[in-house]
């Protein structure tokens, strides 16, 4: 099963925002233009103090989550993939404060379009630890959560995303995870179709068997840029093989 045949995304009865800064913020006050998901930025962490926020939609989790993964600021194990770095910024919706120990939690598929706890659904055969590319952080004092991964590949239906949750008020347990709090938020990351293209050529994804849907052709994401998940990307190095920043702030009814 996947998440493809839930072409409509859940309404779930909670507000997220997303804030813009900086050049971006000044094109969404004078002419709302999009923000270059591929602009070079020196500092991918959005400043909440300067935000304009916009409304954004809350997608449905789909039907590769699982309760209670690791608190670990590193989720990519031993995946094969080129880096991803993650910055997500969460601030609250009212005040474009940032929260204090939210916990950011995500969890998305490797290069083969395969899930933890969930391998071979997308007809490919690996070890299956139930763990790998699943875990959370959470935010230091600015709202910021840092998390390393890989680039996800795609799975049959869906293009590339990564699915996010930030909780707060958890408790971390002795095991390394955590347990209660409050969800204030489920979503989804997407990339820009250019970069995508890029990495899909790289062996290591090519060996995807399955065909790529394209965001244009995704049934959950709705065209909507960075206010329905589209990160901001940035280049680690002069090739796609040297990986990516992805740079995103939510902003949560609290």
């Amino acid at each position: 099963m996947t998440d493809a045949s839930r072409k409509t995304p859940t309404a779930i009865g909670r507000r997220t925002v997303l804030i813009a800064t900086g050049a971006t913020a000044v094109s969404l006050v004078v002419a709302a233009a999009p923000e270059d998901p591929t602009a070079e930025a020196a500092d991918p962490a959005p400043v909440a103090a300067a935000a304009v926020c916009t409304l954004t939609k809350e997608m449905t989790e789909g039907p590769y989550y699982l309760d209670g993964q690791l608190v670990r600021a590193d989720v990519s194990e031993d995946k094969t993939g080129i880096p991803l770095e993650l910055t997500l910024t969460v601030v609250d919706d009212s005040t474009c404060a940032p929260l204090n120990s939210a916990l950011v939690e995500i969890w998305h598929c490797d290069a083969l379009g395969e899930y933890s706890g969930f391998v071979g659904n997308n007809g490919h055969d690996e070890p299956d630890n139930g763990t790998f590319l699943r875990g959370g952080v959470l935010t230091a004092s600015d709202g910021v959560a840092r998390i390393t991964s890989v680039y996800p590949g795609w799975y049959r239906g869906r293009c590339v995303h990564i699915h996010v949750k930030v909780h707060t008020d958890v408790t971390l347990t002795d095991d390394g995870s955590f347990t209660g709090g409050q969800e204030l938020h489920t979503g989804q990351l997407f990339f820009d179709e250019t970069i995508t293209t890029r990495v899909a050529a790289l062996a290591v994804y090519a060996a995807n068997t399955v065909p790529r849907t394209t965001l244009a052709q995704d049934g959950i994401y709705d065209d909507g840029g960075a206010a329905s998940g589209l990160l901001t990307l940035t280049a680690l190095g002069s090739s796609p093989s040297a990986g990516y920043a992805g740079a995103l702030t939510l902003g949560v009814e609290s």
